[in-house]
């Protein structure tokens, strides 16, 4: 009894395959000898192979709705499958497998979608699973230049692509296709054959950075559904003109203000800065409350999108101050800020010498500061002033009646002001 129970065992491990066992064990060195996929072991996925874009495959669906998920500010998108693959879709060729698979995730684990295994999301969690909905990696106008980069045990390099903000989980790969990095687990997961796979050595999808110089042009404002807001008037400057003349006095006031007029752009998609990046655009501005866009300029910027202009208004105001009374007078501005949408093209030259462009979007805002105004207030009297005297006269009467009146008024002449 005990001898056959022994052969059955023994014929139970014989049958066991190597990538059972392996699913068992993590993965040190990803060798044959560590219990690599059987169907892997001759048909290794040439790793240097670029990255391709396929627009043609359909696919018969009941239409889901989509959504958009930007990945840090760049062209790098997560959609969500709506029957069909989206335009600049991100795929790779699997040697292994001898077919193109497509980067996909379902929820927060990285995995493959391939049109020959129907409208599914394969991902590693504990086995290989299949999730829908799911959503597919884009990479819009292949603005992106992507590279896979090799590292291990739960490191990534700088610019990787993640499946969410926040939970360490990274697009990853190795000989065998898809599936995720995470950094937590510090180990890559693989999905295959119904089961998963751990592995210390992988490669990692990544962004390149090796900007050399940007060029914002074509930009088109929305003057249609542009905001101006008018804020309340502003005092430049003020000033008192005091006359202690016994006669008026005319005074020409000059008044002069500096001030910092902004011009910024803010853009929907993250600019790299570091590198030279130029905007020709023309800029709004209103003249008797109608909003025009001026012919194009060019600006550079080096660390944002705001460019920033000195502004000196000088204005002149002339008084005539009667005797013994000052004159307030002071300028006035009036400001309005100008928001709006716009569209714009966006070319960027990489170390390589590459250029990339694809359209973009943002708004546009500026404080537009309208033309300095004089106001001039009600002249008061001095409150402490020296009367100015006055002659006085006399009206043409006989001699005695005017000798009479010439005593009087040598004591009733008195001062005007």
């Amino acid at each position: 009894m005990m001898e056959v129970l022994m052969q059955l065992i023994l014929l139970i491990l014989s049958s066991a395959s190597s990538h059972d066992i392996e699913n068992t064990t993590q993965q040190k060195d990803g060798t044959d000898s560590s219990g690599i996929p059987p169907t892997a072991v001759n048909r290794l996925m040439q790793t240097n192979l670029p990255l391709l874009s396929v627009h043609n495959f359909r696919q018969k669906r009941q239409v889901q709705s989509s959504s958009v998920v930007p990945i840090n500010g760049t062209n790098l998108m997560w959609v969500t499958w709506n029957s069909s693959l989206p335009n600049h879709s991100v795929s790779l060729y699997n040697g292994d497998t001898d077919r193109v698979d497509y980067i996909c995730k379902y929820k927060c684990d990285a995995g493959f979608y391939t049109p020959s295994k129907g409208p599914y999301c394969y991902y590693p969690s504990a086995i290989e699973n299949r999730g829908f909905p799911f959503e597919i990696l884009v990479n819009k106008d292949n603005f992106e230049i992507l590279e896979w980069k090799a590292d291990s045990y739960g490191s990534v390099p700088k610019n990787s692509v993640w499946t969410c903000s926040g939970k360490q989980i990274y697009v990853g790969k190795n000989h065998y296709g898809l599936g995720k990095v995470s950094t937590k687990d510090k180990v890559f997961y693989l999905p295959y054959n119904d089961k998963e796979y751990s592995y210390n050595n992988y490669e990692v999808l990544t962004i390149n950075e090796n900007v050399i110089s940007q060029t914002i042009y074509n930009v088109r404002y929305n003057k249609d559904h542009s905001k101006v807001f008018k804020f309340p008037p502003e005092v430049m400057h003020e000033a008192t003109i005091s006359n202690h003349e016994c006669y008026p006095v005319v005074k020409t006031e000059t008044l002069s203000k500096t001030y910092e007029v902004q011009q910024r752009w803010d853009f929907t998609f993250s600019i790299m800065f570091g590198a030279k990046t130029t905007i020709t655009a023309g800029i709004p501005s209103i003249v008797e409350e109608t909003l025009e866009v001026s012919t194009e300029v060019q600006f550079q910027f080096t660390t944002g999108t705001t460019v920033t202009e000195s502004m000196t208004d000088t204005a002149s105001v002339e008084l005539t101050v009667p005797p013994n009374h000052s004159c307030k007078f002071s300028t006035v501005r009036r400001k309005e800020k100008v928001e709006m949408s716009f569209t714009a093209l966006l070319r960027r030259t990489y170390g390589d010498g590459e250029i990339h462009t694809t359209s973009i979007t943002g708004t546009y805002d500026s404080i537009q500061v309208g033309k300095i105004q004089a106001v001039v207030d009600r002249c008061e009297l001095l409150v402490k002033f020296k009367p100015c005297p006055v002659q006085c006269k006399s009206s043409v009467m006989s001699d005695d009646v005017n000798l009479v009146f010439l005593l009087f008024t040598s004591f009733s002449c008195s001062y005007w002001i």
